[in-house]
């Protein structure tokens, strides 16, 4: 991972935006910080470009779900929700509303460092014609990337996937034409930097559709078996 990348951490607790700093300078990041929403709206419009922003769900001057709607209209870089509170529904809703991932707090520095890594992964971008393609899975001349975590449409325009969206996507995929329940899809996509929990499954899986179903109202891809769980309708070829 490029050691020049700039992380914006949006947090109004001091000692967090410190441990912050520190554990992402240790790792060659630059780091800014802001303790409000208006300072980090400052900083956003004078600031070089971020690459990554941290954002706490409780700010002293707006909400932060309400903060996280404005900065997705604003700005395309991955977003990870912190929060003490451990809200389910607030959760949720972040994620519908766009956040790449959710990490609790406390949380542990190793685990916070590998999901930020992660994030900026999937956010990289990459030539579709130059880059050579060696592990990948194709579907209705759909193109799934696994080696560089990447999805192509039948036009070869690369589409974004969040960390939760690709992971809960590869399980899908792995798994075509076999119903897979909500519990089976929590232990596939359960991974040491990724915790998701049913009802996230759910999100996901809204997001999944709006991104690659012709008509997300009704899909032919994903489908849901009702009562029971998920299927991903499509014959699979790997490339």
């Amino acid at each position: 991972m490029p050691s020049n990348l700039s992380i914006l951490i949006i947090d109004d607790d001091i000692q967090i935006c410190e441990l912050l700093t520190d554990i992402f300078e240790e790792h060659g990041y630059t780091v800014s910080t802001a303790n409000t929403g208006k300072q980090a709206l400052t900083l956003l419009q004078t600031a070089p470009t971020f690459s990554l922003i941290f954002l706490d769900l409780i700010l002293p001057d707006v909400n932060g779900l309400t903060l996280l709607q404005h900065l997705k209209a604003i700005t395309s870089v991955p977003i990870i929700m912190l929060s003490g509170l451990d809200s389910e529904s607030d959760i949720v809703v972040g994620l519908e509303m766009g956040a790449d991932d959710y990490i609790p707090k406390p949380f542990y520095p190793r685990v916070v460092v590998a999901r930020a890594k992660v994030a900026l992964r999937h956010h990289q971008p990459i030539s579709f014609s130059n880059t050579p393609i060696r592990h990948c899975f194709q579907f209705d001349h759909w193109l799934f990337d696994t080696e560089n975590h990447k999805l192509y449409s039948p036009q070869k325009q690369e589409i974004i996937l969040t960390q939760g969206e690709y992971t809960l996507l590869y399980a899908l995929i792995s798994h075509a034409q076999k119903v897979l329940s909500r519990q089976k899809l929590l232990e596939l996509t359960h991974t040491e930097s990724l915790d998701i929990f049913d009802r996230t499954i759910d999100v996901l899986i809204m997001r999944l559709r709006k991104k690659i179903e012709p008509n997300p109202k009704n899909p032919r891809y994903i489908q849901t078996i009702r009562g029971i769980g998920y299927l991903f309708n499509a014959t699979i070829e790997s490339c």
